[in-house]
């Protein structure tokens, strides 16, 4: 079956467009504000965004000042992990070893059944 293309929908050239404000307060209070539309530059001629990398250090220092700046990274999420307190530690190593003991016991009555089941078709 061929699709046919569907003709975009023409848009309304207009110089102004109402604009609906929403903030998180209390009072329910709605502000409009009108503002120009702004035309779009071309991919050619858009502005490239500069980038504040500083450059790469060289020489011996390289990888030794690599391996510093990791380790102070790591040490920083580290202090921002809220790590959970005994009872909730002792609570989900219990659902651990539990599920666990769930799934070895599956897994050997599975082999147990299959076990008897080829013996039965083997004779």
């Amino acid at each position: 079956m061929a699709t046919k293309a569907k003709k975009p929908a023409a848009k309304k050239e207009t110089s102004q467009t109402k604009v609906t404000r929403i903030t998180a307060t209390d009072t329910e209070k709605v502000v409009t504000k009108k503002t120009p539309i702004k035309a779009e530059k071309p991919a050619a001629v858009k502005e490239k965004k500069q980038s504040n990398k500083k450059n790469p250090i060289k020489g011996f220092a390289a990888p030794f000042i690599a391996l510093g700046t990791y380790f102070k990274g790591a040490w920083y999420e580290l202090q921002q992990v809220t790590w959970p307190n005994r009872k909730a530690t002792w609570s989900l190593t219990a659902a651990l070893l539990a599920f666990t003991l769930f799934f070895v016991v599956m897994i050997l009555l599975l082999d147990a059944l299959f076990k008897y089941l080829f013996e039965l078709i083997l004779g």
